[in-house]
């Protein structure tokens, strides 16, 4: 066995927890409802963020767009809090599940940011989508 596969099964089977950053700092989370299992966002965190979802038990998150830390909920209320958080067999992604006030987790009032199905059934690269759980559950400018 190599150094290489003994360093990858170690990682595979530790209980440390050492996530695996990019060259950013940054590591993927994967967001669902722990009430229906439904994706509701993939988002980045870095160090900070990972220790104050931690602490505090809600998410918080590295929001490359405004380059600054970002507890969810902030500005709408709507926080989410975290019942599990795991990581995958490498430790270079995150999947945490969470209860919301409102289940509602994208900025447009939707419950999921993946509110949009890309047409498979044409087998072309048409480009075409049609919506689906779109109906959104908040207006997003009454509350960003």
């Amino acid at each position: 066995m190599t150094e290489n596969d003994k360093n990858k099964k170690q990682r595979e089977e530790t209980l440390t927890f050492t996530p695996r950053f990019d060259k950013r700092g940054l590591i993927p989370c994967i967001t669902t409802s722990a009430q229906t299992c439904k994706v509701l966002m993939l988002a980045w965190m870095n160090d900070e963020a990972i220790r104050k979802s931690i602490e505090t038990g809600e998410a918080h998150y590295w929001s490359r767009s405004r380059q600054k830390l970002w507890h969810k909920g902030e500005s709408s209320g709507n926080t989410q809090k975290i019942i599990e958080m795991r990581t995958d067999c490498d430790q270079d992604c995150l999947w945490i599940s969470v209860e919301m006030t409102l289940e509602a987790s994208c900025h447009t009032g939707r419950q999921s940011c993946f509110y949009r199905k890309i047409n498979l059934e044409t087998k072309t690269d048409s480009g075409q989508m049609s919506f689906v759980d779109a109906e959104p559950l908040f207006d997003p400018s009454k509350v960003y």
